[in-house]
């Protein structure tokens, strides 16, 4: 029966992941904006790790974690566009390369702490099913590293911005010009919609 009703949850989780990717390859983002503002400074003030378990990407900043609930990055942003771009010598979408840069990265992530790392909660939304947001660490080279920014630096994903424009870290927007102007990840196309607005993504620095 154990086995039986392991095998339903595993199901269960696999349609669920399916479903939030094959949305997020056609451009939507099923997971909704923080109903509340995060703060963020209680990450240097009352830093609470607390250990999760991936069970897979749901978009370019979300995944599913073990005990049900969606986990969404709060520094950074996954890319929409549906526009064909290049990226490893492939023809994909934005879209396809965020969604598999935070597959390809949970992976490092999981591997090199034992198939769960550490995160910070920022907030929770009201609902079903339960969104939370957290900045996600990992140790890789003897080093703590930010999920975010990781994404964000290999140029998978982008610094996250509140309702204001405002970036929910703006040490994560120095790792996205950075990945800008070294045309690193989605950066190496030049034509693809940013998740803020094409005038932002000609002009990083700037809001």
């Amino acid at each position: 029966m154990n086995a039986l009703t392991l095998a339903a949850q595993d199901d269960a989780a696999s349609k669920f992941v399916s479903y939030y990717q094959t949305a997020y390859a056609e451009g939507r983002d099923l997971i909704p904006a923080p109903q509340k503002t995060l703060d963020t400074s209680s990450i240097a003030e009352r830093l609470d790790l607390r250990t999760i378990t991936p069970e897979g990407a749901l978009s370019g900043s979300a995944f599913l974690a073990s005990d049900g609930t969606i986990v969404k990055l709060a520094g950074a942003q996954g890319c929409l566009s549906t526009e064909p771009v290049e990226f490893a010598g492939l023809r994909t979408t934005c879209a396809m390369v965020s969604l598999a840069g935070l597959t390809a990265t949970l992976g490092e992530a999981e591997a090199a702490a034992g198939n769960a790392f550490p995160c910070h909660f920022l907030g929770q939304n009201a609902g079903t099913p339960t969104v939370r947001f957290a900045e996600c660490f990992f140790v890789k080279d003897g080093a703590a590293q930010s999920l975010s920014e990781v994404l964000i630096a290999r140029g998978l994903a982008f610094a996250a911005r509140d309702r204001t424009g405002r970036a929910v870290f703006p040490e994560y927007t120095q790792a996205e010009e950075k990945a800008h102007r070294a045309g690193t990840g989605i950066w190496a196309n030049a034509h693809f919609t940013h998740p803020y607005g094409e005038r932002y993504r000609a002009s990083p620095s700037t809001n």
